[in-house]
């Protein structure tokens, strides 16, 4: 499918609207997918598009199941390295000049899950459900995104999301923060784009240096050189061992993997 197939844009009222459009491969954020929303999002910058949302198609059961762990290397590669382009997509949302709020409908999984914290907010109903789950693949997840859940919840809350691997229903995630505003399915999109329009009426130069702000403060975390080598030397442990590539393996195959700590 071509990238702008897997990917629609309209605006409307002045609202960029983003749609992860191939729900046969559940809307996994494929290279292709990643490239066509980073497409957009220039293209809504260049219009000086106020606000975005970014949504799936209405009524579907997953909004998006992450990474798509097919591009993902089999061994003796960072998974997530600095040119990723899911990395490269989490950059494009926090530096998006206006806020980015994420509609949800249906589960996150994974680094879709990392997508909706990067998100400046989210606007969900009943049947959103969020997973982190590096911990099933063997996946040394970076310290980027890392922080970017920090940032987000209480640090005992997002441990739990990593160590576990589990989703967690959208009730909960409304009360631990993830979730801005949790609605009925029959009033989301009303909702979201009744808040978007609002953000419309303010000052965009004024929110754009606000979000900017925003952005620099939450990355202030200052580390030594040797301490950042020490983090890339961790994660190198992972994606080199056989837990990693077993993963991977019983992804493809479609069974369950045998974990050994090595």
């Amino acid at each position: 499918m071509a990238e702008e197939e897997l990917v629609l844009r309209e605006v409307r009222d002045r609202v960029g609207i983003i749609t992860l459009n191939n729900p046969k491969k559940l809307n996994s954020l494929s290279e292709a997918l990643v490239g066509g929303v980073i497409g957009a999002l220039d293209e809504f910058r260049a219009g000086r598009v106020p606000v975005v949302v970014m949504r799936a198609p209405a009524g579907q059961k997953v909004w998006s199941a992450g990474h798509d762990v097919k591009e993902l290397p089999r061994k003796n590669r960072d998974p997530l390295g600095y040119f990723d382009s899911l990395e490269n997509l989490l950059r494009a949302v926090e530096e998006y000049p206006g806020p980015v709020i994420a509609m949800v409908h249906g589960s996150v999984w994974g680094g879709a899950c990392d997508l909706i914290m990067t998100c400046d907010m989210v606007i969900a109903d009943e049947t959103a459900a969020f997973a982190m789950t590096p911990a099933k693949l063997g996946v040394p997840y970076n310290a980027s995104g890392i922080l970017h859940f920090m940032n987000r919840l209480p640090i005992n809350i997002a441990k739990e999301m990593f160590f576990t691997a589990e989703l967690m229903p959208a009730e909960r995630a409304h009360r631990v923060g993830i979730v801005n505003h949790l609605v009925g399915s029959d009033q989301l999109e009303e909702f979201t784009f009744k808040l978007a329009k609002v953000i419309t009426t303010r000052s965009a130069l004024s929110i754009e240096v606000i979000k900017e702000q925003f952005r620099i403060f939450s990355k202030a975390y200052p580390l030594s050189p040797s301490v950042f080598e020490r983090i890339q030397g961790l994660r190198r442990r992972v994606y080199d061992s056989h837990d990693y590539e077993e993963a991977i393996s019983a992804f493809l195959e479609k069974r369950q993997p045998v974990f050994k700590g090595e």
